[in-house]
């Protein structure tokens, strides 16, 4: 009786849910590259100097490329730093 439980009922179904599976995964892939066709490019990157000058960020030790940079002004020095937050904080400790 067990045997035939097993081999008659939960075999062809566990057999079934396999090929089943399968199947749907392929047809659902095709489906997906048909219907969605892969976007055009609706928005270029920010455009950023190759090459140039690397100036360290006081704060968190980031380099920052000195066309990019946040500045600002100390003691008649020009310090560059990698975002409004760094220069924040700079001015707070110093």
């Amino acid at each position: 009786m067990l045997r035939f439980l097993i081999l008659e009922v939960l075999l062809p179904i566990l057999a079934f849910t396999l090929v089943r599976g399968i199947l749907r995964s392929i047809f659902q892939s095709f489906k997906v590259v048909s219907q969605n066709p892969p976007p055009a490019a609706s928005h270029q990157a920010p455009s950023v100097q190759m090459g140039g000058e690397l100036k360290k960020d006081p704060v968190c030790g980031t380099y920052v490329s000195t066309s990019v940079s946040v500045t600002k002004k100390i003691d008649g020095e020009l310090v560059h730093f990698c975002s409004k937050e760094c220069r924040d904080r700079y001015a707070k400790v110093r």
